[in-house]
């Protein structure tokens, strides 16, 4: 079934310059990309963004990490997209992450893993209605 999912390429992708490394790797395994920006989340945003984890030892560090710099957050679609995105990136720690996944070849922590991707198709849409409307993403009425 073809899904949505979303990516964050996040502040430690951008500071190393491996955007376009990273995109490539996505394109190259079959993602078709709907929309895609640079953008910087202010504190409030990125704690909106992750409020689901609100409560939760990492929280704070989370929303203090993506507010540090500059991130890329990418609309994608292909079939089962949230499954086939986060095996694409590996395990969240790069420790633990398969060889050859995103995160485990240039992640560094698990708290500075280079990637974000969405966990379940529902939260891929709120994620994606998050940083786009209708409107940015092609393909879509």
């Amino acid at each position: 079934m073809v899904e949505r999912t979303l990516a964050i390429l996040k502040p430690d992708c951008v500071r190393k310059r491996l955007v376009g490394e990273v995109v490539a790797r996505i394109q190259k395994a079959g993602f078709k990309i709907l929309g895609m920006k640079m953008t910087r989340l202010k504190k409030g945003a990125a704690g909106r963004f992750y409020a689901i984890h609100k409560g939760k030892s990492f929280y704070e560090g989370l929303v203090e990490f993506m507010s540090s710099g500059p991130c890329v957050p990418i609309a994608l679609e292909n079939e089962n997209a949230v499954e086939e995105f986060r095996s694409l990136i590996g395990a969240t720690d790069p420790g633990e992450a398969a060889p050859g996944t995103i995160r485990k070849d240039f992640g560094d922590s698990k708290s500075e893993n280079i990637v974000h991707g969405s966990d379940s198709p529902e939260n891929a849409k709120f994620e994606i209605d998050f940083f786009f409307s209708s409107e940015e993403l092609v393909g879509t009425r």
